[in-house]
């Protein structure tokens, strides 16, 4: 069986771009959006496209590790 969510299942995601895009080149950028269990990725300039989702805990660590010296 497969069961496919209505546009009423979940509420929109809060996406949030980071404020470092306001630099040479805006639209090269990411977006995220976190929920409790997920945080979601994406493409600034293919809102519409894809996505990813990392555990909260996966991204935590990546942002440390990209944030480092």
């Amino acid at each position: 069986m497969i069961v496919k969510p209505s546009a009423g299942d979940a509420p929109p995601l809060a996406w949030l771009k980071s404020s470092y895009s306001s630099g040479t080149d805006p639209d090269s950028c990411i977006e995220v959006a976190a929920t409790p269990g997920v945080v979601h990725v994406r493409d600034s300039k293919d809102v519409r496209g894809p996505s990813l989702g990392f555990a909260p805990d996966a991204w935590a660590a990546f942002v440390m590790y990209a944030a480092q010296d």
